[in-house]
């Protein structure tokens, strides 16, 4: 693994903690974004992670609708808050990061999901994501273009 894959996924986790405080606390988002910006060394970072903060916060409902849609029977409030976050922050990178490729950022929710969730989350999250993105590459919802970024 590559020192920048290994810094892109430490700004995943920090942000999942972001995410998280967020849920607990949304007034107390911009003391967490501010304390993870200081611990993040490349400006290239910084603003990987506030967009991608910036993108989960601000799209909530829409990612959730995507959720709930690929549920089969499940009620969102079921998913724990780790998955619900990790699936938030996978679909907004495949969605909004026309330069990340699909397989990476659903490769990293995986192992981010490994890391934090339960010994079933990863499979759970797996699911869920490529049936999402699965659906919105038949519906051409997916923007990425460049090397290596279009499945074939």
């Amino acid at each position: 693994m590559s020192e920048k894959t290994l810094k892109r996924r430490m700004i995943r986790e920090r942000v999942l903690q972001v995410l998280y405080a967020y849920e607990m606390n949304p007034e107390g988002l911009d003391a967490s974004v501010a304390y993870l910006t200081g611990e993040i060394e490349t400006e290239e970072g910084r603003e990987f992670a506030l967009s991608l903060i910036r993108q989960v916060v601000a799209r909530r409902v829409e990612l959730d609708a995507l959720i709930v849609s690929n549920l089969n029977n499940w009620a969102l409030e079921r998913v724990s808050l780790i998955d619900k976050l990790i699936i938030r922050m996978g679909l907004a990178e495949i969605l909004y990061f026309n330069e990340i490729p699909v397989k990476v950022s659903m490769n990293e929710a995986l192992e981010i999901a490994k890391m934090y969730g339960t010994k079933d989350s990863s499979k759970f999250i797996n699911g869920i994501l490529d049936g999402i993105r699965t659906e919105l590459a038949e519906e051409g919802k997916i923007f990425k273009s460049g090397s290596g970024l279009i499945d074939t």
